[in-house]
């Protein structure tokens, strides 16, 4: 087990690798030499030319392009040896790390099981923030790397040497393209550029762990971490940490897979070995496998830089778990403590925030090492104003809020580990602790603020706002500080009694800023407390206080995302739009969008939450309401052009017919009609908007019957009427010829419904005269089908309202059952397709019914034609005429069904016929009886009717047959029998 006690940074540079004492110890030859082995030499490539520097070994820069970066050549001859690790290199490679090598990624970290691992779920996880930071912290500063294992440009430089044949070699290594223990250092790499390089480090490492080159694989690692020293391009430092990190953390793990692949032990009671289970005990590991562990420590032990040996021991971390359980909390301590050795405290600061992430990783229980490093950065917090630091931001032009800003991803993670379900008192001791230490402790606090829980700070919301006051203004602004704690009570409420002071104090000093971002960024997040707290009459006031300060010179022009977040909360928290809409300073907002798919986009969202508030509700007719709603439609609809798409017309027109829906004004139906007329004219161009306006005016005239209980008065009557003609004028606007159909039928039966004839036959007669015009195809479920399905199912429904509508004095017979067919006559149906005689057996059931003395189902107040003509000769000589037509085209279909051999089709067209003949017919009339033997012996001579079909119908004749009268059908069913043996 290796020793937990701090190691001082001298002894960790002077420490060798010391193997296992079974090990027989190699005697060194003792040479002495000019130069020391390690001091290293840097090669500068640059587009045009190679420049050779050799730096000095005494003294490092920290921030500096031109770190120094010693060459491993020692340490290779140490890792060169006959240890365990090598022999396991020199083996097959295992299958965990052939997953590594198809996955640049880490697999997510196996968790211990522990009672105590209430705080992992308390923490945001790290990779939900890498994103976010890589966005954020980004550069167009040129950038260098300084690596061995990138081949390819300029050839390079190997190591100095000092003897003449020695140079000789140097110069004829440099003719080879590519030596591993080469040090190449290239610049002027744009942001993307760096990060392909990382990349290509991140593919070299697995591609040789891949090939089993596992001193390869443990040198890449160690110069990926020495990359974290340079600082040079500082505002691009806590992106480069997030990618070196994930570099460091696939290393982690492939060394901890193949540890605990090698680690076969053997089950009590078993002579076969079997791998370690997921959750093992250093116990059950063998000794041959702590030995390979060690020497991964060890080895990590000897490198001579302090920060890339912190990085590469933290990355295998979690590899203490064969040696000891009890070896992860004084590794942590000790890690911690050695992290004070780091000089720039932006390079300390991510040291440990990945010391945190890694310790959160491999214990849960434990958080010691979370406050101790916390603390620690607390005790060098100062240093961040120090003038040290401002002549170096000086000299990379950066500011010091922007430097205090590149401290926030790394202070958070910590202090979100420290405050991860911690009692309250922790954070009186936080903020005690940082009064004391730190004179400027905006950043902290801003820290302090996202990491505890919400409600520990807004139960102490004067506190904080005492104290944010208190702050200098260098370098962490006063209103980010502002805004974190409108975030933090938005999530948590401040007591009753404080709630106006807090808003007072804190906008006293936000209504002062005048640069308009800072203020605006304040506002989105007030603007909820006031509207969750406070009086429409504040709410108000807030309003007007953000038109006042976006107005001057047009800044709302730049912050148009922060302004529409402002209307998206005042819209989550409102529930009385009747109030909102009263504010004097909420339309005025809205002006603030001067760009139209913005302006459209909050329109949009102000209907959605009107139309999702009010599913419960009454519906409303407050005119303040209804002109705010207009004008906010009118908007939505203005923007509607050629070029838009429709998925945006369509949400768009959901969006009007919802309001359309919810404006009643109750028994005021002229009101009621008015509203629907200026809707009309306002909304032109949306067709599910004028259809959504005929089915309300239906509806309108519909309840109007029902209130008078179908006797209308000379006003009703009149009222009606106009609602029909609303209908008819509306529906031609229409585009689709679909929706026309259904609004025209359906306006015809609902002014039928109210003895409106002349208007019911108007509409019938324009449906009538659109079939043509129907588009031979629909789409449906997103496909392309025939339109021919629709429209047969369309004149069925058609029909059945035929059948009941009385016939004109001034028109004939029958006048719109002969329109029907003298419009499918001239329709142009698919030569292969039996829609047409189809829509004739269905105009012969409705001829049929139309024949009866008594109607099977009338309209209230409406004289049908059986009341009309009371089954006059000349009506029944009308409908058998027709009948006969009709039965001459089905008959004529028959005839082309067979000779364009159409067999089947054919078979069930005369089926149907048949049925209707034996069922509508007489069949003492021999003609007919003749047809029905005929059709019955059409229908079965080529075998495509289902005999259980042929069976049941047969049944159906015998039953007929008993009935008084039923001898035609007698012997109908002889001779089918006859004909069936």
């Amino acid at each position: 087990m290796l020793s937990s006690r701090p190691i001082s940074s001298c002894e960790w540079s002077c420490r060798t690798c010391d193997y296992a004492s079974d090990h027989q110890r190699r005697q060194l030859v003792w040479e002495e030499v000019s130069d020391h082995p390690l001091k290293p030499l840097v090669v500068t490539v640059t587009e045009s030319r190679v420049t050779r520097r050799t730096l000095g070994g005494s003294t490092t820069s920290s921030t500096g392009s031109s770190t120094p970066t010693p060459t491993l050549e020692s340490l290779a001859a140490a890792l060169e040896g006959t240890d365990p690790l090598t022999q396991f290199a020199r083996q097959e490679m295992d299958p965990l790390s052939k997953m590594a090598a198809d996955m640049w990624e880490p697999a997510p970290t196996d968790r211990r099981k522990s009672k105590d691992s209430l705080l992992d779920d308390t923490i945001e996880p790290w990779s939900a923030r890498k994103s976010a930071i890589l966005s954020k912290f980004t550069t167009s500063e040129k950038l260098s790397i300084v690596t061995s294992f990138l081949s390819g440009g300029e050839k390079v430089v190997v190591k100095a040497q000092s003897s003449v044949v020695d140079k000789v070699k140097n110069r004829l290594e440099q003719l080879d393209d590519f030596e591993e223990g080469s040090v190449r250092q290239m610049l002027d790499l744009t942001q993307q550029e760096y990060m392909n390089r990382i990349e290509q480090l991140n593919q070299e490492l697995v591609q040789a762990w891949h090939h089993d080159q596992r001193v390869k694989a443990l040198k890449i690692a160690i110069q990926c971490s020495k990359l974290l020293v340079d600082t040079s391009v500082i505002q691009f430092y806590p992106s480069k940490f997030v990618l070196i990190t994930d570099i460091l953390d696939i290393f982690g793990k492939l060394v901890y897979d193949r540890l605990r692949t090698k680690a076969e032990y053997y089950v009590p009671g078993s002579k076969t070995p079997t791998s370690l289970p997921e959750s093992f005990t250093p116990d059950m590991v063998p000794e041959s496998a702590k030995e390979t562990c060690r020497n991964w420590f060890y080895k990590i032990a000897s490198i001579r830089e302090l920060v890339p040996r912190l990085y590469v021991e933290m990355a295998i971390l979690k590899s203490y778990s064969f040696l000891t359980s009890s070896e992860f909390s004084q590794a942590l301590l000790r890690l911690t403590r050695m992290i004070r050795g780091i000089g720039d405290p932006l390079v300390a600061v991510y040291a440990r925030c990945y010391l945190c992430r890694v310790g959160m990783a491999v214990t849960t229980g434990d958080r010691d090492y979370l406050k101790e490093n916390f603390y620690d950065f607390l005790a060098t917090y100062n240093q961040l104003f120090s003038p040290s630091v401002r002549t170096e931001l000086n000299r990379q032009k950066v500011d010091l809020s922007t430097y205090l800003t590149l401290y926030t991803p790394a202070l958070d993670w910590i202090l979100q580990g420290v405050a991860a379900n911690a009692p309250e008192k922790l954070l009186v001791e936080i903020l005690a602790r940082c009064k004391e230490k730190c004179n400027n402790s905006a950043l902290l606090l801003n820290t302090i603020m996202a990491a505890f829980k919400p409600s520990y700070i807004a139960t102490r919301a004067l506190q904080f706002i005492e104290l944010v006051s208190a702050c200098d203004e260098e370098g962490f602004p006063q209103y980010l500080l502002f805004r974190t704690l409108g975030l933090c009570l938005a999530l948590a409420d401040p007591p009753p009694e404080h709630r106006l002071q807090v808003l007072n104090d804190v906008w006293r000093v936000v209504s002062r800023l005048s640069d308009a971002g800072q203020y605006v960024s304040c506002a989105e997040v007030w603007v909820q407390f006031a509207v969750r707290h406070f009086s429409p009459r504040e709410v108000n006031t807030f309003l007007g206080d953000i038109i006042r300060h976006m107005s001057p010179e047009r800044a709302y022009e730049h912050h148009y995302p922060q302004l529409q977040a402002v209307v998206e909360k005042v819209l989550f928290h409102t529930r009385d739009f009747e109030s909102l809409f009263t504010m004097d300073k909420f339309l005025p907002l809205l002006d603030l969008f001067q760009k139209e798919s913005i302006k459209v986009e909050v329109c949009k969202n102000i209907m959605d939450a009107f139309t999702r508030s009010n599913v419960q509700q009454e519906p409303t007719n407050d005119p303040v309401i209804t002109n705010a709603l207009m004008f906010i439609c009118r908007v939505m609809h203005d923007s509607v052009n050629a070029l838009t798409v429709d998925d945006e017309k369509r949400q768009i027109g959901n969006l009007i017919s919802g309001f359309v829906k919810k404006v009643d004004y109750g028994r005021d139906f002229e009101q009621q009609l008015s509203f629907y007329v200026e809707a009309r004219s306002a909304f032109p161009n949306l067709d599910s908007v004028h259809a959504q306006l005929v089915q309300s005016v239906n509806r309108l005239s519909v309840e109007t019957r029902r209130i008078v209980k179908g006797h209308h008065t000379r006003k009703t009557a009149a009222f009606v009427r106009a609602c029909a003609a609303y209908c008819y004028i509306t529906i031609p606007s229409i585009t689709s010829v679909l929706t026309r159909l259904e609004l025209y039928l359906l306006s015809g039966q609902v002014a039928l419904l109210n003895q409106c004839l002349g208007q019911a036959d108007a509409c019938f007669k324009a449906a009538l005269s659109l079939v043509p015009e129907l588009p031979r195809t629909i789409e449906v479920d997103g496909k392309q089908r025939s339109s021919e399905p629709y429209l047969v199912s369309y004149l069925c429904h058609f029909l059945s309202t035929l059948l009941v509508v009385p016939d004109s004095p001034e028109q004939g017979v029958l006048y719109l059952t002969r329109g029907l067919l003298k419009v499918l006559q001239h329709y142009a149906w698919e030569p292969t397709s039996n829609a047409r005689p189809v829509v004739y057996l269905h105009v012969l059931d409705m001829l049929s019914a139309a024949a009866q003395e008594s109607y099977p189902y009338h309209i209230e107040k409406v004289d049908s034609n059986d009341t009309l003509y009371g089954s006059d000769p000349k009506f029944i000589s009308e409908i058998n005429k027709m009948c006969s037509v009709l039965l001459d085209e089905i008959l004529g279909h028959l005839k082309y069904l067979g000779t364009s051999e159409q067999l089947q089709k054919q078979a069930l067209l005369a089926l149907d016929l048949f049925g209707r003949v034996v069922v509508r017919g007489n069949l003492k009339e021999p003609s007919l009886a003749v047809l029905a033997m005929n059709l019955w012996n059409l229908a079965h001579r080529h075998g495509y009717i289902d005999p259980k079909l042929s069976a049941r119908t047969v049944e159906y004749l015998k039953k007929k047959s008993m009935q008084p009268g039923g001898n035609p059908y007698a012997d109908l069913v002889t001779k089918l029998q006859l004909k069936k043996t």
